[in-house]
């Protein structure tokens, strides 16, 4: 098999190992590519090409992530990791575990940690390395890699979100919760919210924006019941899709440009929280992106009495 052979048979696994480090689709496909670039230039030929790639990947999205951080604690707002709306690697061995290792809640839960301890967390808890390959990936002891794991392994276990198991009712809820959407019903969306959800959204300072978020299910329900049918009412649409590996939606105007993309927590029946990324900037690897301020002054001149 040739390089690129190897290298195009690994890179769905690459790019979710750079994605769950970074929380960025755009910042992990550039590691992949940059992964690519060293290994075709590389002279090294590796017992283990899985092992090596990995470990370029990891290498260079601690790198990378060291530096965003310095941007992201200078972002305007709500931090969200970038939607994922596809993710190239499959293993149906381990759908469910690999779905909420991506979700909005466990990517905001890595972000507490250190680079090093993000990367260790999701090499041996994610895609199961040993230390051995975890230590050679970031450079340090496998005495070290055990002891970051354990302080990762203690921090995402005490504020790890606990998904229903049965995918199917989350989506059936899900299924539930947009149509009451779409029919403005506001006492069957209350119904389905979780006494303290909260609706919170990553504008970035670049979309529209509900300030500080919504809170409780009489408020959500009451914003969602008349926000979105009014939104619908000028040819928006509502496609429901899985978005980090939990049930969700995309919001386009009327042409199909992209607006929004919501992110579901679903937990004892309820929907707990509703995270939408509005920001522009992380939208566009999901279509092209619309003009939000122009769609929400035509939503609000619809409004207007006539």
């Amino acid at each position: 098999m040739s390089r690129v052979d190897e290298f195009e048979d690994l890179r769905p696994l690459l790019f979710a190992i750079a994605y769950r480090i970074l929380g960025s689709v755009g910042e992990a496909e550039d590691a992949v590519q940059e992964t690519w670039l060293r290994y075709e230039s590389s002279a090294t030929t590796p017992t283990s090409t899985k092992a090596y790639l990995s470990a370029i990947v990891t290498r260079i999205s601690i790198d990378v992530l060291r530096s965003a951080r310095v941007r992201r604690e200078q972002y305007v707002g709500t931090w969200f990791p970038e939607p994922l709306v596809s993710d190239p690697y499959e293993d149906p061995a381990r759908a469910a575990e690999l779905a909420d290792s991506v979700s909005m809640a466990a990517l905001l839960l890595l972000e507490q940690l250190t680079p090093l301890e993000r990367a260790v967390f999701v090499l041996r808890e994610v895609f199961a390395f040993d230390f051995p390959e975890i230590a050679a990936s970031v450079g340090r002891s496998e005495a070290a890699c055990r002891q970051l794991a354990v302080r990762a392994r203690r921090h995402m276990d005490e504020g790890r979100p606990r998904f229903e198991a049965d995918r199917r009712e989350r989506e059936e809820l899900a299924a539930r919760f947009f149509d009451a959407i779409r029919d403005g019903d506001v006492d069957s969306l209350r119904e389905l919210l979780a006494a303290d959800v909260e609706m919170i959204g990553d504008s970035g300072g670049k979309a529209p924006q509900w300030s500080r978020g919504v809170h409780g299910a009489d408020n959500v329900s009451r914003v969602l019941g008349s926000m979105i049918p009014l939104f619908l009412g000028i040819g928006g649409t509502l496609e429901p899709h899985v978005v980090n590996g939990q049930p969700g939606a995309i919001f386009r105007d009327r042409a199909g440009l992209v607006m929004n993309t919501w992110a579901l927590d679903v937990l004892d029946g309820r929907i707990q929280a509703i995270r939408t990324v509005l920001n522009p900037d992380k939208l566009g690897h999901v279509g092209p992106v619309a003009d939000a301020w122009a769609v929400l002054r035509e939503a609000q001149e619809a409004r207007r009495p006539r």
